[in-house]
């Protein structure tokens, strides 16, 4: 089965100086039959004007991953980590038992546009602990790339949590597939362009739930960047 969360129907916020769209509850957004998808929590897809940005916030029992679109958005943490995460770049930061961090627009001229994604750990109050590795354009295009899984594999940043992280650059007229083990679930995220799944056209912030289905086909419509979520 193949739910649709339209990407008007998302939760909505314009603070000024950072815009953003709330696939699930959030924040001041709260919506009881949105509350996230099996371990994934939330989905925010934030655009940060040049130079703003979150001072340092707490979190904890968290695994928490930031995928950049456009621009760069500089991190600080209290377990001593500093860096900038540009297009490509994954983040993985777990929250554990506790941990500080501030996020800011690396420029002071462009904007940044990000997601940024809660999943729910295995268990709670683990050691804090950060990530950060780069994906090519080419290891992304016309395929499923792994970027978070829970024992690292193929390279992939390590997420404390039996949830698997796909990432896809896919042209127009190109045709990708996935196949789900038995008692697994997919989440979609079009993150830009814009794809066909069966029936339904697909656009940028649009998500689907897929549920009880081994097979999943997309077609390319307009040059998409696309992250799949693999869950249990």
């Amino acid at each position: 089965m193949l739910t649709i969360r339209p990407a008007a129907q998302r939760g909505h916020s314009n603070h000024g100086w950072l815009l953003s769209y709330h696939t699930f509850s959030f924040s001041d957004y709260h919506e009881p039959e949105h509350m996230g998808f099996r371990t994934l929590r939330v989905i925010n897809e934030d655009r940060v004007a040049p130079g703003e940005g979150f001072p340092p916030h707490h979190h904890r029992d968290m695994e928490i991953v930031s995928y950049v679109l456009a621009g760069a958005l500089e991190h600080r943490d209290s377990m001593g980590n500093g860096s900038v995460i540009r297009p490509g770049d994954v983040q993985r930061m777990s929250a554990g038992t506790g941990v500080q961090h501030s996020e800011y627009n690396a420029s002071k001229t462009e904007p940044v546009h990000f997601l940024q994604i809660w999943i729910l750990p295995e268990q709670s109050r683990i050691q804090p602990g950060y990530e950060q590795k780069h994906f090519a354009a080419e290891e992304r295009r016309g395929r499923w790339r792994l970027i978070v899984a829970p024992d690292g594999a193929e390279g992939s940043v390590r997420a404390h949590q039996d949830a698997r992280l796909y990432a896809s650059l896919l042209g127009a007229g190109q045709e990708l597939g996935h196949r789900f083990e038995p008692g697994r679930a997919g989440w979609l995220q079009v993150a830009r362009g814009s794809v066909r799944m069966g029936e339904h056209e697909l656009r940028p912030g649009d998500g689907v739930a897929i549920t009880g289905q081994p097979d999943l086909t997309l077609t390319g419509l307009r040059d998409a960047e696309l992250l799949l979520f693999d869950l249990k």
